[in-house]
């Protein structure tokens, strides 16, 4: 079995060594051959120091430095397609993803599956990043059309013949995730443990789990629009009951009670109008970024010039 591993880094200088070293333990174990790319994300630390320093040291290792910061997935995209072998792993930089874990997701994989994710049985963050993590993976879940796979994540496994489904793709949203998708519905998990991170903090917080969030919800589905489009209906037949309420008013009574009923109906109204705009908002946005001609990503450099 020959194996690829592709982990995006950003400032993770002090965890790369210790990382390649527990890979390099793990991997002889399961792969006849094997290969660890690290792609840099723009780290404004020595971060490609350190991986240039790596491959050098082991051939196995291939690294990649970004022009820019790009993003995670960019980053793991820029790899995967990078890879050199049939079976495809990706994993985070920071050790929460142990590769002695690795051979789990390959005898689920071997049932017939294309997919694996290495689901942890504890998680090792705060309790409000636990919840909106498995809000924001179950989006992407549902999104996916997955029903079987509840909860996704960076520690994966595929076959390599999946990147035939989405070669052309070139947006600058990416998520691999549902570019998988793309390419078979066989997915599955296993239960793997999750170590304590040993250096650093993560780089996600509250704002970019939103934006991801929205990434999901109007990059991937139509979803908002129709959302946006049952709301406009709803509110319709509600204005058409208020304009009942009116006349009748008006018919019996001779007028129609206050400025506070009318204010709430134009808030209530115009929440709503609005609300629909920044769906609709959100979808323009997507639709500009992929007709500017922005790139996934722009690979600066490579350690293969080294060997």
């Amino acid at each position: 079995m020959n194996v690829s591993v592709v982990i995006p880094v950003y400032r993770s200088e002090h965890t790369l060594d210790m990382l390649i070293e527990r890979l390099g333990l793990a991997l002889p174990s399961f792969a006849d051959s094997y290969e660890v790319l690290l792609v840099n994300d723009g780290s404004p630390d020595n971060t490609w120091g350190t991986i240039e320093r790596l491959a050098r040291a082991h051939p196995w290792v291939r690294g990649i430095d970004l022009m820019r910061n790009y993003g995670q997935h960019n980053a793991t995209l820029c790899g995967i397609r990078a890879a050199r072998y049939e079976m495809i792993f990706t994993m985070d930089d920071d050790l929460q993803n142990p590769p002695e874990e690795m051979p789990k997701l390959l005898a689920k994989l071997d049932e017939g599956y294309d997919v694996v994710y290495g689901v942890a049985r504890v998680r090792q963050q705060a309790w409000w990043r636990n919840l909106f993590s498995v809000l924001v993976k179950r989006a992407i879940a549902y999104v996916m059309g997955l029903r079987n796979v509840r909860d996704i994540g960076a520690f994966k496994v595929f076959r390599s013949g999946l990147l035939k489904a989405f070669e052309e793709f070139n947006g600058p949203d990416v998520l691999v995730d549902v570019l998988l998708s793309w390419g078979t519905a066989r997915f599955a998990s296993v239960a793997v443990e999750e170590s304590p991170r040993i250096a650093g903090r993560s780089n996600y917080n509250f704002i970019k789990l939103v934006k991801v969030s929205l990434l999901v919800l109007t990059s991937y589905t139509t979803i908002p629009l129709r959302l946006a489009s049952v709301l406009g209906f709803l509110f319709t037949i509600f204005g058409f009951f208020v304009l009942l309420y009116v006349l009748i008013t008006y018919f019996t009574l001779g007028s129609v009670p206050g400025f506070s009923f009318q204010a709430s109906i134009i808030a209530l109204f115009s929440g709503v109008q609005l609300f629909s705009l920044g769906i609709i908002g959100e979808y323009l946005a997507r639709v500009f970024e992929r007709t500017g001609g922005r790139k996934a990503y722009i690979i600066g450099r490579t350690t293969d010039e080294l060997k």
